[in-house]
This record gives structure tokens, sequence and C-alpha cells, in this order.
């Protein structure tokens, strides 16, 4: 088959690391299949070829656009693909060839990111319909659907009224740089007045997106330094609109005992995880749920928000509490200072081993099942 894989997400976040990860398993795994790969010119660079089956066509075009829905169909015609992945939701509704399409959440169906755009209140209405339009129909003309955990399949089968059987989970990896840290926790955090390298801390990481419940987890560790005042919570993320104001609403309230850090490296993160009290993820709703599974990886304790995919990746490794009560996560926090680690050393090490079944190569290979289940006879 000659595959055809959309990588103009290749250096944004959480799906940019998906695609990255796909690409550079596929290339060790698959010597049959040719690969085309879509990548913006900016990213070219940053892609090396080690298979002589894959090759890279520039499209300078922007997801979510207009240009995307006119446009990027053309360019996809140019090319004979047999099969094309696009491994987020900038689907082309006129893209009439087989496809697959990754969907990692369905998490706009139930929480708006409206107030993070520069577009007045009706536009982002009618934006937000164009999304549901374009998944929708997305979904019902990909030949399978791909997503990441099956708490996220029952979610596409229930609001997109496609057939389960339609859908495959194949789960997230870890990338060795964040298993195996090189380097030492970020200059800003040992420069500090806070001395983390001599102190205990909670870790969250991950975007500040409505969903992500951070606003509760700020008031329960208000409470918490109230009573214990050597504590930190250290937030790791892309500084973006939600992260300013959730910046904001820590200075309106004189919070202290808060560091946030950005563009760290994977390896800085690593050792992030490994010096934590524990990584706290308090999210209303997860499609996959990642920081959770590096910190396993790490013998970082995970204190987790009991939501359906969080009990999928974790199991009994993590710590649950309810998200909609900061006094139950305040508890479990405190439960964490006050005991000693090995109090918990069972669920890290359950978590160690949960961790190990989790891999980029495993990711690949199903995912490659995909693509040839596409052409069963």
């Amino acid at each position: 088959m000659i595959i055809g894989i959309d990588a103009r997400l290749w250096s944004e976040g959480g799906v940019g690391r998906y695609i990255r990860n796909l690409i550079k398993q596929l290339q060790i795994l698959d010597r049959k299949n040719e690969y085309i790969l879509f990548m913006r010119s900016e990213d070219r660079q940053k892609f090396e070829i080690r298979n002589s089956k894959f090759e890279i066509k520039i499209a300078d075009i922007r997801w979510h656009s207009i240009e995307e829905q006119l446009r990027f169909v053309n360019v996809l015609n140019r090319e004979n693909l047999d099969l094309m992945h696009f491994p987020y939701i900038s689907v082309p509704i006129f893209y009439n060839k087989p496809f697959v399409v990754t969907i990692h959440d369905l998490i706009p169906f139930h929480f708006s990111t409206g107030e993070a755009s520069t577009l007045s209140l009706s536009l982002y209405k009618l934006k937000f319909l164009g999304y549901k339009f374009i998944l929708s129909a997305a979904a019902k003309k990909a030949k399978k659907i791909i997503t990441v955990s099956n708490a996220t399949k029952k979610e596409i089968a229930d609001h997109l009224k496609v057939s389960e059987d339609k859908v495959r989970v194949t789960y997230e990896g870890i990338d060795d740089k964040i298993t195996n840290p090189k380097s030492q926790i970020p200059n800003k955090l040992q420069n500090t007045k806070y001395k983390i390298l001599n102190t205990k801390y909670f870790l969250y990481v991950g975007n500040a997106f409505p969903h992500k419940n951070l606003e509760r987890l700020l008031e329960a560790f208000n409470i918490l330094i109230s009573q214990y005042p050597n504590i930190l919570l250290v937030f790791v993320g892309k500084e973006d609109f939600f992260y300013k104001r959730l910046k904001s609403e820590v200075y309106k309230r004189r919070i202290s005992n808060i560091v946030f850090l950005h563009n760290i490296t994977d390896e800085q993160l690593g050792s992030l995880y490994k010096s934590a009290l524990a990584l706290v993820s308090p999210s209303f709703m997860e499609g996959f749920g990642l920081p959770a599974l590096e910190a396993m990886a790490n013998n970082c304790l995970v204190l987790a928000s009991d939501i359906p995919a969080h009990r999928e990746i974790c199991e009994n490794a993590a710590i649950y509490f309810n998200p909609h009560n900061e006094e139950d996560v305040r508890k479990k926090m405190e439960g964490v200072y006050f005991n000693d680690l090995n109090h918990f050393s069972k669920n890290v090490k359950i978590g160690l081993e949960r961790a190990k079944k989790f891999s980029w190569e495993k990711m690949a290979r199903e995912t490659l099942r995909v693509y040839e289940s596409c052409f069963d006879h």
C-alpha cells in the first residue's frame, strides 16, 4: 500500500508527540508499505528519513482552516494513496478516498474553550458547530477510527453514532528521554528561593484548559499550605491563554508556594517526576492521561481524579479522589505529605509494572494492523 500520514502538527504538544512517535516506529517496523508524510516546510528539517519507503511532501496549510477544507484535498489527491491517516480530527470533508482517523478525545463536546477564542461568542458557536459537523462526517466516512482508550471508544460510539466494531484502541507510550533523564531539574527551580531539590513538592503536568479542573486543585492546595507552609505545587505546561489566566488567579488570590515552568525538556520533565511527592491529575475528563503513565514509569506516585480514563490507565496503582470535591483532593494530598513515601511503595511498584505494558512501538504495530485491516477481504 501507499499510505499517507498528515504530519502537519509535528511540532505541537500531545498530538505532535503521538505523530512523531508513530512515524519513528513505523520507519523501524514497516519495510513493505510506502509512506508519504505531509509536513509543513518549517518542520521538514526536524525529521530524518531512515527508511527508503518514506518520502515527504510539503503541505503549508493550517489545520482547522478553510484552506484545509479546500486546498488540502487537492494536495492529497495528487498522490496515488491507497490509504490516508489523519492522526487528528482535521479531516477535509471533500476527501473521498479511503482513510482512517485518530480521535484522541471528545472533550470539546463537554467543555467549551470559547473563552480563549478571539472570535465573538456567536462566531465561536458557529465554528464549534463546524467542528462537530466535520468530526461526525469523518467518523462516518472513515474506514476505521483509532482512539487511545476504551473510555474514549465508548464516547465515540455514543456521541458520533458509529459501531464500536469500527473503533480500534491503540494505547500511547512513553518517550525514552522521559524515563531515562540525564539532565537535572530546571535551573529556574534550583535558583529559586524554593530550592526545589530540597523541598517536597506536588507536580501537575499538562495544559490548563477548563476540563483540567485546576481551580479546584489551587483551592485544595491553598488550604493545605495553611497547615504545611513548606510544600510546593509545580505546574508544567505550555504558556498560553489558559496558563496566563491561571497565573492571574494565583496572583489575585495571593496563593503562595506555586511555581510555573514552561518550555522544559523531556529529560527535565523526567527528573521532575522522579523527585516529586506525587503527580496530581484532577481532570474532569481525559482521552488517555499521558502524564499519569509517565509518572508511573518514573516511580512517581499518582493522585488522580476518579474518572474512567484514569481508572483504565492506572488501574489500582493510583490514589483516587473526587474531582468535584476540593476537600477530598486536599485530604489525599495531605495523606501523601504526612506519610513517608514508603507508605505508598506498593502503589509505586504496581505503577511501574503497569507502565511497562505501554510502548510507542506497540502502538505503532497495532496501528499498522489497523491500516492492513482496511483492505482485508
